[in-house]
């Protein structure tokens, strides 16, 4: 049967006829704060979920002022340092509505 074990055809019964499909929008740059005023202004006209792009130091595990992450905080997605960044970056967004997905490439194999 269609939402049940082996979900042959599918997890929800009625898969996309009745839910459509996420369409997350890949988005973050620089901070926590500008990257939240993004996410705001990309769910305003419908977007239904994000994917979060960190910036490489993040991806590899360096806190912003590492000497090693000189040249690269918030270059190519968004700087995290700490939980309060995270929580920067999604204030005022109601997450039970949407989805999310955090994309990471570097640290992938950890």
């Amino acid at each position: 049967m269609p939402g049940q074990f082996p979900f042959t055809r599918g997890i929800q019964p009625d898969m996309h006829r009745g839910k459509l499909w996420t369409m997350r929008q890949y988005a973050g740059f620089s901070t926590a704060e500008e990257s939240n005023h993004r996410y705001h202004y990309l769910l305003s006209p419908g977007v239904n979920g994000l994917s979060v792009a960190f910036d490489l130091p993040t991806q590899i595990g360096y806190d912003s002022d590492h000497p090693l992450a000189e040249g690269e905080v918030g270059k190519v997605g968004v700087a995290i340092d700490s939980i309060e960044d995270m929580q920067r970056r999604f204030k005022g967004i109601q997450l039970q509505n949407i989805i999310t997905s955090m994309t990471i490439n570097a640290t992938a194999y950890i």
